[in-house]
């Protein structure tokens, strides 16, 4: 039975003999962290005691290239799809910090390792579509959100710094999810308006989450720490 590692190895070289070097180069990077994903995360998704016990006795003690390589080497390509959440959301978000290029080539890799995968009858066609789906919109949304986060935190350094110990009604610090936007203004988990430049109310959308510490002076609230913007 092929492996994830098998069928990886497969689509890339499909894409090297059709591609140029430079869009070759983008689809390397791409699967390359893909792998990584899944051999750090893949295992939150085993739902069996077998494939625990499975993956628990290939990784062993971890201190060996073969076992950092484990769930890729040991489980099928089935398991890929359901990982394009863990991937697209999170781990290149919070892991990868990657460009903005970068998160618009993950998205177009990935929506074409979906349908690539669903043509061979390596996963289920229905599960192939929802993965492309998402891997579709995934190249437009991480894009915007990575200029998002980078208008925020500018708007963070910006801002005066607040001084004196603040009332816990004047603090707040949570995975925030925008609860409203206006031009130059956007409100997290209802606290706000939070004055930001116009682009970066033009990028928010209502529903996206942002790791962030809000404050509130004089002028009202602003941000005081910032993480990451998650736009899926």
């Amino acid at each position: 039975m092929a492996t994830i590692t098998d069928v990886l190895d497969e689509f890339l070289a499909a894409q090297e003999a059709q591609l140029d070097e430079s869009d070759y180069e983008g689809y390397e990077e791409v699967v390359g962290l893909l792998r990584s994903s899944l051999n750090m995360y893949g295992y939150n998704s085993l739902q069996s005691e077998e494939e625990q016990r499975r993956f628990d006795e290939a990784f062993g003690d971890g201190d060996s290239d073969e076992a950092m390589e484990a769930f890729c080497r040991i489980f099928g390509p089935e398991k890929i799809p359901e990982h394009y959440y863990e991937f697209l959301s999170y781990f290149l978000i919070r892991k990868v910090f990657g460009s903005e290029d970068l998160l618009r080539t993950a998205g177009a890799v990935m929506e074409h390792l979906a349908n690539w995968l669903a043509d061979r009858s390596y996963v289920d066609a229905h599960l192939a579509a929802e993965a492309a789906e998402m891997a579709a919109a995934a190249g437009e949304l991480l894009p915007r959100a990575d200029r998002l986060n980078t208008l925020l935190y500018d708007a963070m350094q910006a801002a005066p710094p607040l001084r004196g110990e603040l009332a816990d009604d004047d603090f707040y610090e949570e995975y925030a999810v925008v609860t409203q936007v206006e031009p130059g203004r956007i409100w997290f988990d209802g606290r706000g308006p939070v004055a930001v430049p116009t682009e970066a109310s033009d990028l928010a959308q209502v529903g996206w989450q942002v790791n962030v510490v809000l404050g509130r002076g004089p002028a009202g609230w602003q941000i005081l720490e910032l993480g990451h913007v998650y736009p899926m």
